[in-house]
C-alpha cells in the first residue's frame, strides 16, 4: 500500500506533468532526436531534394545512376530513463530538493513517451544499480515509474555512474533514447558515455541547485558531504569566487564533454525548473 501523502503527490505530479508533456513535447518528440527509431524500407531512384547522405553507393555504382535508401519510422521507440539517486540529490534550497525535481522530470519524460505509444524503462542508481524496471508502455506502468522515483530509498550514498552505464549497455541491445538525469557530482566517465552515445540517442539532464554555484555569505561554516560524510570547515565569505568558478567549471565541463561525444545536454535548476529540448 502507498501512504496517502505519497499517493496525493503522485496524483499532483500526474496532473502537472501530463499537461507539461503536451505543452513542451507536442509534435516534437521524435524530431528532437538524431534519427534513431528508423528502419530500412526500400531502395529507389534518386529524386531532386533527396538527402545525398541517403545515397546507396553500391547500387548507384552497379546501376550507373543514383539510388537512395528509404527509411520509415518504427511504430515504437524505447525510452530509458537513468536516474542518479545518490545522497547529493537530497539537497535543495529553493522549490524543493533536487530529487523532487528529478522525479518531476522523469514523469514528464515518461508521460511523453506513452503519449507517442513508446515503451519506457527506468534505472535507478547510486553507488550501484539499485532498481531496474524493464521498458513497457501504458499509464499504469508510468505511475509505477513515478512511484519509484518518489519513494525508492537507495541503499548507498555514493555515485557510480560507470556501473549504471555498464548495466544499461548490457540490458539494452537495440538502439534507444536514453535520458541520463544527474547532478553530475561524480567522475565524468567520458569513455563509457562515448560508447553509449554511439549506440543510442543520449540526452543528459543536469539538475543543479543555485547554492551549488553561488554560496551564500555565512562566515565560517561546517559543511558535510552527503555522499562521503566528510565534514569541512570553510570561510564562505572568503571563498565565494573560488566556489563559483569550481561549480560553473564542473557544469561547463559536463556540457563540453556531452557536445564532444554527440550527446544532448539540458541544464535545469531548482529555482527555475523548466524543462526544454
Amino acid at each position: 500500500m502507498i501512504p496517502s501523502e505519497i499517493f496525493e503527490k503522485i496524483q499532483h505530479i500526474q496532473m502537472r506533468t501530463s499537461q507539461l508533456a503536451d505543452d513542451v513535447f507536442a509534435g516534437a518528440w521524435r524530431s528532437a532526436f538524431k534519427g534513431q527509431g528508423m528502419e530500412f524500407e526500400e531502395i529507389r531512384e534518386y529524386q531532386p531534394g533527396d538527402d545525398i547522405q541517403s545515397i546507396h553507393w553500391l547500387v548507384t555504382a552497379h546501376m550507373n545512376q543514383p539510388f537512395v535508401k528509404v527509411f520509415r519510422e518504427e511504430r515504437q521507440l524505447t525510452v530509458m530513463i537513468v536516474v542518479d539517486l545518490s545522497a547529493s540529490s537530497r539537497f535543495g534550497t529553493h522549490h524543493g530538493l533536487k530529487r523532487d525535481l528529478i522525479a518531476e522530470i522523469g514523469a514528464v519524460l515518461a508521460f511523453s513517451a506513452i503519449k507517442n505509444q513508446d515503451n519506457v524503462g527506468l534505472i535507478l542508481f547510486s553507488g550501484e544499480v539499485e532498481k531496474y524496471i524493464p521498458p513497457k508502455k501504458g499509464v499504469r506502468h508510468v505511475l509505477r515509474v513515478i512511484r519509484e522515483l518518489l519513494v525508492f530509498e537507495p541503499k548507498h550514498a555514493g555515485t557510480d555512474l560507470d556501473c549504471a552505464l555498464a548495466f544499461l549497455g548490457g540490458i539494452v541491445r537495440k538502439s534507444c533514447i536514453c535520458f541520463l538525469i544527474s547532478d553530475f557530482i561524480c567522475p565524468p566517465q567520458e569513455h563509457r558515455l562515448s560508447l553509449l552515445a554511439k549506440r543510442h540517442d543520449l540526452i543528459s539532464i543536469a539538475v543543479t541547485d543555485p547554492c551549488e554555484l553561488e554560496f551564500p555569505d555565512m562566515g565560517v561554516v561546517a559543511l558535510k558531504d552527503l555522499e562521503t560524510g566528510v565534514v569541512t570547515v570553510i570561510d564562505s565569505s572568503g571563498e565565494k569566487q573560488d566556489f563559483r568558478e569550481k561549480g560553473m567549471g564542473r557544469l561547463q565541463a559536463v556540457k563540453g564533454m556531452m557536445q564532444k561525444i554527440g550527446a544532448g545536454f539540458i541544464d535545469v535548476r531548482t529555482d527555475n525548473p523548466t524543462l526544454t529540448l
